[in-house]
């Protein structure tokens, strides 16, 4: 058989293995999910008919990324990477949403052909849009991503944030294919969420092609117009446009009483597994020939069994690898007179990085001067990537556009990054991706914006995650260093630091050098003595160190302060702090965060799992502040100097 082009017509054999195709996953989709006795089937089947056609005439061509952002169809997905023998078919069906292999309830990014793992729905747009744009930022004009998303999905507010983002950066590149079959989860769309989906595509600027999801002569024709505007735009927005396939599907089609069902506007099918008398039932209608199945034999014979080596994904990459020739370039140094923000260092070192390196990326959300971010904007405006105040759409992105070989720094206020945002970074962490997420104005040095500006809890939100390391440094110097660090390895980082400006943290033998000068050599994951000494030890972080050193030197006269500071929440250095804890046997914690969720807690628990027993004083907010200045807020909230002194003398008396 000759496989067609796109812009070429389906002929009658080409329409008739596609049947036989499609039946055959059909059958694969009521055994996997019956043998579970869990799944979507109502979706799966309803999809079937174009990932049959998309896969079997064009991935099998050019292996173009495909994006399923509904992530619960993944027995249609499993289905047809199993028909086409890119995975094993019987085990897909067999351990489907078992723990003995790797097919789970949600597609998984560690199947080969799948090229991220979603399940939250809305997250899986941003990313294809991210491939889109990486493609175009990469200049590879041929290839188009493939997005698959729900009907229902389209209420998510993501999805909004990327048709606007698709539109506003010309992403013909991208075609998107939305299972309109008008059945969401509990109820019909008419009565869950009536929404005009044509309509939204329409007015953000996409191309819209209504279309039937089971004709696939018609698909075929939707998708070869796509594909001709994808080549034949200009730098207009006009002929630059990403398309959506608004295709009308039947849930549960090819199985008569969940069709039934599905007419009647019910979501019985939808997250439902047949028993297995009905199973048979929808098996008996599903029947696939000999002569079809020869038809199948004959067309998977004419690859030789290459379409395993021909489908592929994205390969995993552990996180702590150090990136291929990565250049760090040459930190900056502030000198001890200099009094300014670890955010304006960071904007330095990322533009220097961004000179330095063509695959490093600057993101933000409509704060670009706060960020300080507006450097690279300056310099390299085409690696800027504005996301509009669209913090969730921003970090999923990062993490699509880290997987196409870029190193986005994604960057906003620590509040919405840690709380609005925490969804998707999550994702990213689950997918193993390479996204540096640095939050500015964290802690009580908002200052004036508030309590709802105060990101006092943002490290617990990250410190559950498996892939995502969490850092904060304590003067600018160390954050320069920290962010060549971060840069130079894979994995994902979350990095906090204030808003206002600290003074240069200086050597306790010379106080005219810094002590995160030339010979500092940032390790992740590695503690900082300070200042030595023998009888407590303030262990602090972020912009509480200056006030850990100023406290320090108030008590030289009587008690002999050790100043350690934390710069790694994850990875944590238990032995440095260990070797302090056994010198001085007294600890103090010092931190602008939440107490009860973030350094003390941290070091609470290092101490207890080494089996120590050592007198510990916590330090750190304890409430929501109002506004004023930095200064002004650390006093109310008990951090100033006279009160960590305080707290000391209390601990070391055992008053």
């Amino acid at each position: 058989m000759t496989i067609p082009n796109l812009g070429e017509p389906l002929n009658d054999e080409h329409i008739q293995l596609l049947n036989a195709v499609a039946t055959s996953c059909r059958r694969s989709i009521i055994e996997m999910v019956t043998n579970a006795q869990s799944g979507h089937p109502g979706g799966s089947l309803s999809v079937i008919d174009y990932l049959a056609l998309l896969y079997t005439f064009v991935i099998s061509q050019h292996n173009d990324p495909v994006v399923v952002s509904n992530g619960h169809v993944s027995p249609a997905v499993y289905s047809i990477l199993g028909e086409l023998g890119v995975v094993d078919k019987e085990r897909a069906v067999k351990l489907f949403r078992k723990p003995d292999d790797l097919f789970e309830g949600h597609v998984n990014r560690r199947v080969r052909g799948i090229h991220f793992s979603t399940g939250p729905l809305g997250i899986g747009a941003s990313v294809a849009s991210a491939f889109a744009l990486g493609d175009q930022l990469s200049k590879k004009t041929s290839e188009t991503v493939y997005l698959l998303m729900g009907d229902g999905e389209q209420q998510e507010g993501q999805a909004y944030e990327m048709m606007n983002f698709a539109h506003k950066y010309r992403l013909s590149n991208l075609v998107l294919f939305v299972d309109y079959n008008e059945i969401q989860l509990t109820s019909s769309l008419a009565e869950i969420m009536p929404i005009n989906i044509a309509g939204h595509y329409r007015a953000a600027g996409w191309e819209v092609i209504e279309v039937d999801g089971h004709d696939y002569q018609a698909m075929w024709n939707a998708l070869g117009r796509a594909k001709a505007m994808q080549m034949n735009a200009g730098s207009d927005a006009e002929s630059g446009r990403p398309v959506c396939l608004l295709a009308k599907t039947v849930m549960g089609k090819g199985v008569s009483y969940m069709e039934s069902e599905a007419e009647a506007g019910k979501a019985s099918w939808h997250g439902n597994a047949p028993s297995k008398e009905l199973a048979e039932k929808a098996l008996s209608e599903l029947v696939v020939s000999d002569e079809q199945k020869k038809m199948i034999e004959d067309f998977l014979s004419g690859f030789d069994g290459s379409l395993h080596e021909k489908i592929f994904s994205y390969d995993m990459v552990k996180s702590g690898t150090p990136m291929p020739e990565f250049n760090a370039g040459t930190p900056r140094e502030y000198s001890v007179s200099e009094k300014t923000d670890c955010r304006g260092a960071y904007g330095n070192a990322l533009t220097d990085l961004a000179g330095l390196n063509s695959n490093v990326l600057a993101m933000t959300a409509d704060l670009a001067g706060s960020v300080k971010t507006d450097g690279v904007k300056k310099a390299f405006p085409e690696r800027h990537i504005e996301c509009g105040i669209s913090e969730q759409h921003m970090v999923s992105t990062a993490g699509g556009l880290s997987l196409r070989d870029f190193i986005p720094f994604c960057s906003t206020f620590g509040a919405f990054m840690s709380s609005r945002a925490k969804d998707q970074a999550r994702v990213n962490d689950i997918n193993e991706t390479n996204v540096k997420m640095v939050a500015t104005h964290c802690g009580l040095s908002v200052g004036e914006d508030g309590p709802t500006h105060q990101a006092i809890d943002d490290i617990s939100s990250f410190l559950g995650m498996y892939h995502t390391s969490v850092l904060e440094p304590a003067d600018p110097n160390q954050c320069d260093r920290m962010i060549r660090a971060i840069a130079g390895v894979y994995g994902n980082f979350y990095v906090r630091m204030g808003r206002a400006k600290v003074p240069t943290i200086t050597r306790e033998d010379d106080a005219t050098k810094p002590f995160f000068g030339d010979d500092y050599d940032f390790q992740i994951g590695k503690a900082d003595i300070v200042r030595t000494g023998k009888d407590v030890t303030i262990v602090a972080s972020g912009p509480m160190v200056p006030r850990a050193i100023e406290v320090r030197d108030l008590l030289k006269d009587q008690i002999d302060v050790e100043v350690l500071v934390v710069s790694s929440m994850k990875p944590f250095d238990h032995e440095t702090l260990e070797k302090s804890a056994k010198k001085t046997g007294k600890i103090v914690t010092l931190e602008d965060h939440n107490v009860a969720c973030g350094l003390g807690m941290l070091v609470s628990q290092s101490l207890e799992d080494a089996g120590l027993s050592i007198s510990i004083a916590h330090m750190g907010v304890r409430g929501y502040q109002l506004s004023g200045t930095a200064d002004e807020l650390y006093e109310i909230a008990g951090l100033g100097a006279k009160a960590i002194k305080s707290a000391v003398e209390k601990l070391v008396s055992g008053a």
